[in-house]
């Protein structure tokens, strides 16, 4: 399983790298035209974010924080940017990501048994192991115009892969700055 996390985290820095390097950041279209932005991001995870956009409708976010799945948890997404509102000041986003969960992890639960309405519920902590998720991410941004703000709104599904398989829903709100 190690052999398939190095494969996984070695893609996505060569993604990044190429994504940075592979195109000019003057096509980039972030608030004022600027490419590079940081700033909090509440829900799952809780923590801090950055962005750097890389075309016109392409751009790499990542994000370091606590969470459900892991605490410290990083990751990254690569996402494209297209204009489902037919507005210059909103727009709608989506890709893929990684998400690697280090420490104590807490998850959820139920199976059917004999607890109340025939469900028992459970909940239960790792006791520490390295977590490896894949995530696919749709979001909505907010960039007011005159403004190096931008305003987000996100979610998706996170898919574990290591040490065990198993799914669950992130959904996020923040806000990056653009100096």
């Amino acid at each position: 399983m190690k052999k398939y996390l190095h494969i996984i985290i070695l893609s996505q820095v060569f993604l990044f790298t190429i994504s940075i390097f592979g195109q000019s950041a003057s096509y980039a279209q972030g608030p004022m035209g600027r490419n590079f932005g940081f700033g909090l991001i509440i829900g799952e995870p809780l923590g801090a974010t950055i962005k750097y956009w890389t075309a016109p409708n392409q751009a790499f976010d990542a994000y370091i924080g606590g969470s459900y799945f892991g605490a410290p948890r990083i990751g990254g997404d690569y996402i494209w940017h297209f204009d489902a509102f037919n507005s210059s000041v909103v727009k709608m986003y989506a890709g893929p990501g990684l998400a690697l969960g280090f420490g104590r992890g807490y998850y959820y639960g139920f199976y059917n048994g004999h607890g109340k309405n025939g469900k028992d519920y459970f909940y239960y902590r790792d006791a520490g192991t390295t977590a490896v998720a894949a995530r696919v991410i749709i979001g909505v941004n907010i960039i007011p115009r005159r403004s190096p703000v931008e305003i987000f709104l996100e979610l998706g599904p996170l898919i574990g892969l290591s040490p065990s398989f198993g799914t669950a829903l992130d959904v996020a709100a923040g806000i990056r700055f653009y100096p």
